[in-house]
């Protein structure tokens, strides 16, 4: 084997190891301090967001765990037909926020941050403090209030003003417990130097 070629196949195969851990969820998903530790760069993206818009670190974290785990790629079910036949994603939603494509081009519009990637933790965060920032001035929610922005980050906007979710049980009871995560995460932050670095 030529030592050209041998170096291109080490190069690839660096290449295909090294990114293979921005898809995959931290370890410890309970635990916010674990989170922080084991990926530095989402504590520098989620206080970044925090500074820009005011969105506190746990209301992020337990959005983000609840829309995609923190993994970098998700997305929504396939839908089937006859239960077999693959006929698309239930939504255009991607990433670690679940933004959808619609929503997406509008915040990249609206910030001017054209370049900005659904799989990218900050690029992620900040749409999430774009998105609760709004929700705050047009629908009076507090950036603390971590109930009520999952809701209106949900529901969309429009559909929080009408109370859409009132009458989705399941959805009332999902709020409830990112609600309860914030409030987990928020008591780790609390004792966490990797929260503060």
């Amino acid at each position: 084997m030529s030592s050209t070629l041998r170096a291109f196949l080490i190069v690839l195969l660096a290449a295909s190891c090294g990114g293979g851990g921005s898809n995959t969820a931290p370890r410890d998903l309970d635990n916010a301090c674990s989170i922080l530790r084991e990926r530095p760069h989402y504590a520098r993206a989620f206080r970044a967001t925090e500074r820009r818009w005011g969105v506190p670190m746990h209301v992020q974290m337990a959005t983000i765990y609840q829309e995609s785990k923190f993994k970098s790629d998700a997305r929504t079910p396939l839908r089937y037909r006859l239960g077999v036949i693959p006929m698309g994603r239930q939504s255009s939603a991607f990433g670690y926020a679940q933004a959808l494509d619609a929503t997406w081009d509008e915040y990249r519009q609206d910030t001017g941050r054209r370049g900005a990637r659904r799989n990218d933790i900050r690029d992620a965060t900040d749409f999430m403090g774009w998105y609760m920032t709004t929700t705050n001035e047009r629908n009076g929610v507090a950036m603390t209030d971590t109930r009520n922005q999952y809701l209106a980050y949900h529901e969309g906007h429009t559909g929080f003003a009408r109370g859409s979710y009132r009458s989705k049980s399941w959805l009332m009871r999902i709020a409830g417990e990112v609600d309860q995560r914030a409030e987990v995460y928020e008591a780790q932050l609390a004792n966490c130097r990797a929260a503060r670095r």
